[in-house]
């Protein structure tokens, strides 16, 4: 644990009594005392604050900075309105995914937030290409905190109210105004990674355990480890970079076509001009690819982990789950994989292998919980 890097908050975490595990190249808090399943449900309940400054903060400017980056996104980013965040991917030349991030119009700039395992490829791959023409500034003196549950508004409207005026996808910058952070300035986007009502909160790394602990005094709010956001991100059919999307899989593949803005399609303002555009472009019209991410739900309760191989009635091999586990919302096992595309279809039947048994499984939809984004 020693080589591992540190959040500004691991010191919080030690002291919350949560046990540290390795993540990304982090030391990071997997579950606290109150357990996983626990830490789940209460942020499905009420609400849960997650650390999650391990992730990359990297603010790119310069003439033009839009249409720069469509260069390297398949997201419409010139359409986006100041104040807005949009989900976009970073697309390599064979068509694959080299990561998934945030991309949020700050004005007179763009504020993005990288996957913490990408993060220095990423920073590598926007130098590599817009280096020369624009400026990219790797923010490494800012926390992020991940605020999520259904009660996280009234949370925030102690602390912050004029951020609870902002709706699903978007972003605004506020300074707070009373108490020993005072005249702090934080970042909020109200979204998540929970399926639920939530905001992300940047705030200087100096101020981030005294903010935390803010937060955590409020009496619905509980530390939420590794554990729970994972369990959480599986029921709201959200894909972990690395092992539900990766530089093999393309954007078609992983059913998130809805990624790639309709001006970058082909007959759209802005037709392609991103990396692997010929490949995923010619996939979303043809529907030609051979594989299609899919939700499933286990017919018993032995959860099905990441790597089980999927196979017909015949023992034949049809796919791969990609993410697996118990979803406490639903009191059964739930998971999501790839599978050929004759086995794509809603109450289609498969098998899950698990130490030699074959535990039958249902194709289905995503999300498995209702969203409860606030939509205004």
């Amino acid at each position: 644990m020693s080589d591992l890097k540190q959040t500004p908050l691991s010191p919080l975490h030690v002291e919350l009594g949560a046990k540290m595990v390795p993540f990304a190249g982090y030391e990071m808090p997997v579950q606290y005392p109150l357990g996983v399943k626990k830490e789940h449900e209460h942020t499905r309940a009420q609400c849960g604050l997650f650390d999650v400054s391990h992730m990359g903060q990297i603010l790119v400017r310069g003439d033009n900075v839009a249409e720069a980056l469509e260069t390297l996104i398949p997201a419409d980013i010139v359409g986006l309105p100041q104040g807005a965040q949009r989900y976009g991917l970073f697309t390599s030349t064979e068509g694959g995914i080299l990561d998934d991030l945030m991309i949020v119009n700050a004005g007179d700039h763009f504020y993005l937030v990288v996957n913490a395992a990408c993060k220095e490829q990423d920073l590598a791959h926007l130098r590599a290409n817009l280096g020369n023409t624009h400026s990219i500034e790797y923010l490494d003196d800012r926390a992020l905190l991940a605020l999520q549950g259904p009660k996280a508004a009234e949370v925030m409207a102690r602390l912050c109210p004029q951020a609870c005026e902002l709706v699903f996808m978007q972003h605004s910058r506020f300074t707070l105004a009373e108490g020993e952070l005072a005249g702090e300035e934080i970042w909020i986007s109200r979204s998540g990674y929970t399926g639920e009502d939530g905001f992300e909160i940047s705030v200087s790394a100096d101020a981030a355990e005294t903010f935390a602990k803010r937060l955590l005094a409020e009496s619905e709010v509980e530390a939420i480890g590794l554990g729970a956001r994972d369990s959480l991100r599986l029921e709201a059919g959200l894909c972990l970079y690395g092992h539900d999307m990766d530089t093999q899989t393309t954007p078609v593949e992983a059913g998130l076509i809805w990624a790639i803005s309709k001006p970058r399609r082909h007959g759209g303002e802005r037709d392609g001009g991103f990396p692997g555009a010929n490949l995923i472009l010619h996939q979303v019209e043809a529907k030609d690819h051979a594989r299609k991410r899919v939700g499933l739900v286990a017919e018993g309760r032995a959860p099905v982990r990441e790597g089980a191989p999927l196979v017909d009635a015949d023992g034949n091999e049809i796919g791969v789950v990609t993410s697996g586990g118990f979803g406490p919302s639903l009191g059964k096992p739930v998971a999501m994989g790839y599978v050929k595309r004759d086995f794509e279809a809603v109450d289609t039947q498969v098998y899950a292998e698990v130490r030699g048994k074959k535990l039958p499984m249902a194709v289905t939809k995503t999300p498995f919980v209702a969203p409860g984004y606030y939509r205004g």
